[in-house]
């Protein structure tokens, strides 16, 4: 792949210190010799030590909301990525309003803002897949990019996910913003630090994601958590492939369009259980727990055709070479993982 069209650019990643967003920022700044990269990240589940230390990345700590970020967001840009995101369904559900805040209207802010901008040549939109996929335990079919789109949705999260592609719709097609949705399924890889950034109310700001918990928990020997005995499905993309795709996006990708970003794989979570437990050699033993109330996705993965053929996408990472790399990374890193996990025991203590 060659993104030799980032060179002389100036790229804004909103969201850019978090999991996703700080791996897209290397993945660029590694990519392109000549670029300027503004990164906005409030830090709310994220940590600036995410970020590389390199002369050609500039950050603004706040969040794209905020009038005075804003004021930074000229039209000077020729791509923006925006991954800002209040993380995860549980959160949402906690604290629908903050999801608001944080989701729907981060979107609105920053597409409003720059609606009229002439020289930007895409903006790049982190959509959900689960927001698209049938809800079901039955067998899944792989969910393509024109799947209808249902009103019974899981979670704030999911719901601001769909906004979010409606106001990037809305925005092309009202005032010609050049908007790309890039829709992801389940990301996982090195530098998802658990506990990262602020307390956000529930359990779910440390066991934030289903991979890189059993991997914590596998590698310290403590019960692996499996709700419904596993039976759900995900499709599981390496975080490098992710960020290869969304640069894809920006450079390929049709304006107004939508492209799933994702492996075209099927992997259950007892699947992915018993892989970790044994990458990592653990001794755990698998918690079996009763499905979660909320939770009615369960079985999906998404077709990758039209990402292939329109945008010469394809995952190269399989799921076994990547969590084995992510194991490592993990064992490599604990002290930073427990120094954030720490950070949160007091407000653990009360749940």
């Amino acid at each position: 792949m060659k993104y030799e069209n980032f060179e002389n650019s100036k790229v804004l990643v909103v969201g850019g210190a978090g999991f996703v967003g700080a791996n897209l920022v290397k993945n660029i700044l590694n990519e392109t010799k000549n670029v300027l990269v503004v990164v906005v990240d409030n830090l709310m589940s994220s940590e600036k030590e995410n970020l590389p230390n390199d002369f050609r990345l500039q950050f603004l700590k706040g969040s794209i909301v905020d009038d005075e970020i804003l004021k930074h967001i000229d039209d000077s840009f020729d791509f923006i990525f925006h991954l800002a995101t209040f993380h995860g369904n549980q959160s949402s559900i906690f604290d629908p309003l903050k999801d608001h805040e944080n989701n729907t209207l981060t979107t609105l802010k920053l597409m409003n803002h720059i609606k009229d901008y002439k020289n930007l040549k895409k903006l790049v939109y982190s959509a959900a897949g689960c927001s698209c996929a049938e809800k079901t335990f039955d067998k899944a079919c792989a969910t393509d990019e024109e799947a209808p789109i249902s009103l019974v949705q899981d979670s704030p999260y999911s719901m601001s996910k769909i906004f979010g592609e409606f106001y990037s719709v809305y925005f092309f097609r009202q005032h010609g913003l050049p908007t790309v949705r890039a829709r992801f399924q389940n990301v996982y890889g090195p530098g998802e630090v658990l506990g990262a950034g602020e307390w956000r109310g529930t359990y779910a700001t440390v066991w934030r994601n289903v991979t890189p918990t059993f991997i914590y928990k596998a590698i310290n020997n403590e019960k692996i958590p499996l709700e419904n005995e596993g039976i759900a499905t995900r499709d599981f993309i390496f975080v490098d492939d992710i960020c290869k795709g969304l640069m894809l996006c920006a450079l390929n990708g049709t304006e107004g369009d939508v492209y799933n970003l994702g492996s075209g794989q099927e992997t259950t979570i007892a699947e992915l259980a018993e892989k970790i437990k044994l990458y990592s050699k653990s001794t755990s033993e698998i918690e079996y727990l009763p499905k979660r109330n909320w939770d009615n996705s369960g079985k999906r993965f998404a077709s990758i055709i039209k990402s292939k053929q329109e945008l010469g996408f394809k995952a190269v990472i399989n799921i076994d070479d990547g969590l084995k790399t992510t194991i490592h990374w993990t064992k490599n890193n604990i002290d930073l993982i427990n120094e954030n996990i720490q950070k949160h025991s007091s407000h653990m203590d009360k749940i």
